[in-house]
């Protein structure tokens, strides 16, 4: 003797709820897997940025000691 049968709009909200809790599970993998190539792709743009402003020097710097001043005092 079953204790609770089940009507027609009762089995049609429980498919309407599974068919909704599947597009949620569906739509959050689409998102992540977006977001995953977006990262990879901010990443490899800002690796290409570093490489074009890459500074280099004009000329070699002079050492230290080849630079002298001469101090008088008086």
């Amino acid at each position: 003797m079953p204790i609770a049968k089940i009507t027609g709009r009762g089995l049609a909200a429980i498919a309407v709820s599974v068919g909704l809790l599947w597009s949620c599970f569906v739509g959050e993998r689409l998102i992540l897997k977006r977001s995953y190539a977006k990262r990879a792709q901010v990443f490899r743009e800002l690796r290409r940025m570093q490489l074009l402003q890459h500074t280099q020097p004009a000329s070699t710097p002079l050492s230290p000691s080849s630079h002298r001043s001469n101090t008088t005092v008086g």
